[in-house]
């Protein structure tokens, strides 16, 4: 046993305790932090528009806060980015967060001097509560790996900017810098096969104990392990590896063959982070669900999915929820973020403690590997494609296929009923993906990765979707194709209605 998992033992259990305590007391805990940020908002231009000093309950709150997404807020986040003191929040932000939406395009979130305890903070308290929880210390005294975003980061009018992911590299505690891998020198490597194999070369020969990252990425990384040793199984490699920690994506499609890697079954910890907070944490190993972050400078509201987007939507406090009904999730926080629509959609596996699952979005979306991909994206793209090459499209439909029956590695599928079709599909296929890459940096990165190939193009038969819709029952009214899907439903009962398919 090491000197740092001995040191983290009496303060694993004092934040696995204080943990337990916040839970108990969730929803006094949510009521008060209520009135505390609205207090310190006050001060802000927005507070003052919205006459956050009169504000004495959370009805009176509903009333004069609507709920906005990023589009309705830009215009104050606009002034953030130009440097215009006590906007949304006190001063200006230390970071920006620069990520691609799933429900809006280029985003921009700011973190603030408050807000950094919450997403590094609950980083750190997630790791230590399951190492009370388990009594496994022992990947304190090894190495860990963070796969994640280059920590190169760029300035906007003097304030930091960049992914958040890189964003978190440059906040890892002294005690913990020297156990993390990569160094700084391979995570700025943009090419990601280049810095794969640097990734490789400095931790084959480490004693890595916890990994972390989105389940594909991982998966990659230990493909290559694999080839490169000519090892069975990632334990050949790394005796001591014991906890993999993820978020971002659903990690029961991967865990299969992950677990077939790595020649076991480990402990693996669920995260919650995103751009506009850390939201939860697997709170007990083993079990499905995460415990909401309820104080950690975020207050939480929930809009019944099945009233969602209607003309006044309740907005339910944590004492109001029930368990077992999907809700889009709203935070007010100590970013700066008041009512912000996050997009997501959780629901309550239990109240007391509160314990939630991210159930899905509240558009649709594609991220079977973490790419975020969004209708205005995908309809932004083969409007650009038909204007080129001069096609009118009938009708399209976009889905990933994760596992390709040709083999290779996935890609994103596109049905497309063209009124004509173009004189050189290749091309256009070509310039649809090229537009996908320059809109979303998720995607690009994992085109460039290889994480993912260029997309595949379906032509189809005349009359395909009309055809497919009256099979459905769905013909006419109000019925409509979705334009993007994570499942593959529709994309499988268009196989038959392929004329012409380019890879």
């Amino acid at each position: 046993m090491g000197i740092k998992s001995v040191l983290a033992r009496p303060f694993a259990a004092w934040t696995a305790k204080s943990i337990k305590k916040d839970a108990a007391n969730a929803v006094k805990i949510q009521e008060k932090l209520l009135q505390k940020l609205l207090r310190k908002g006050s001060k802000t231009a927005f507070g003052s528009k919205h006459g956050f000093s009169e504000i004495k309950s959370h009805r009176e709150y509903t009333e004069k806060v609507p709920v906005r997404g990023y589009e309705e807020i830009r215009p104050w986040v606009e002034k953030v980015i130009n440097a215009e003191k006590d906007i949304l929040w006190p001063g200006i932000p230390r970071y920006f967060a620069k990520t691609s939406g799933t429900t809006s395009g280029q985003k921009y979130i700011p973190i603030t001097t408050d807000s950094l305890p919450n997403h590094f903070g609950t980083a750190r308290n997630a790791v230590f509560n399951f190492a009370h929880q388990t009594g496994n210390f022992d990947f304190m005294d090894g190495k860990m790996i963070f796969l994640s975003g280059s920590p190169k980061l760029d300035k906007t009018n003097g304030i930091l900017t960049g992914r958040l992911s890189g964003i978190s590299n440059h906040l890892i505690p002294g005690w913990l810098k020297r156990n993390q891998l990569p160094s700084y020198e391979t995570n700025i490597i943009e090419n990601w096969e280049e810095k794969l194999e640097h990734i490789i070369d400095e931790t084959l020969v480490e004693d890595m104990r916890l990994i972390s990252g989105i389940p594909p990425w991982v998966q990659m990384y230990f493909e290559r392990l694999l080839e490169r040793t000519g090892k069975s199984t990632i334990l050949d490699i790394f005796p001591n590896f014991s906890l993999f920690v993820f978020g971002g994506v659903n990690y029961e499609p991967y865990r299969a063959i992950m677990e077939k890697y790595i020649g076991a079954p480990i402990d693996s910890l669920e995260t919650y982070p995103a751009s506009e907070g850390f939201f939860g944490f697997q709170d007990r190993p083993g079990e499905e669900g995460m415990m909401l972050n309820i104080n950690s400078g975020i207050f939480y509201e929930f809009i019944p999915l099945r009233e969602y987007g209607s003309e006044n939507p309740p907005r339910l406090t944590l004492r109001e929820v029930e368990k077992d009904v999907d809700y889009a999730l709203i935070v007010t926080s100590n970013a700066g973020l008041w009512a912000y629509d996050v997009g997501d959609t959780v629901r309550f596996l239990s109240n007391d403690p509160p314990r939630i699952i991210v159930s899905g979005r509240t558009k649709n979306y594609i991220s079977a590997f973490g790419e975020h991909v969004i209708a205005k994206e995908v309809e932004e793209a083969i409007k650009l494609a038909g204007e080129k090459y001069g096609v009118g499209m009938v009708e399209f439909t976009v889905a990933p296929q994760v596992t390709p029956p040709e083999g290779g590695l996935p890609y994103h599928e596109w049905f497309i009923e063209f009124e004509t079709p173009p004189d050189d599909p290749e091309a256009f296929a070509k310039f649809l993906d090229g537009e996908m890459v320059r809109q979303n940096i998720y995607y690009e990165d994992l085109i460039k990765g290889k994480i993912l190939r260029p997309l595949k193009l379906n032509i189809l038969k005349e009359n395909a979707f009309r055809k497919l819709m009256k099979k459905r029952g769905k013909l006419g009214g109000q019925n409509k194709v979705p334009h993007l899907k994570n499942k593959r439903d529709m994309a499988d009962e268009l196989k038959e209605f392929i004329e012409r398919s380019i890879l």
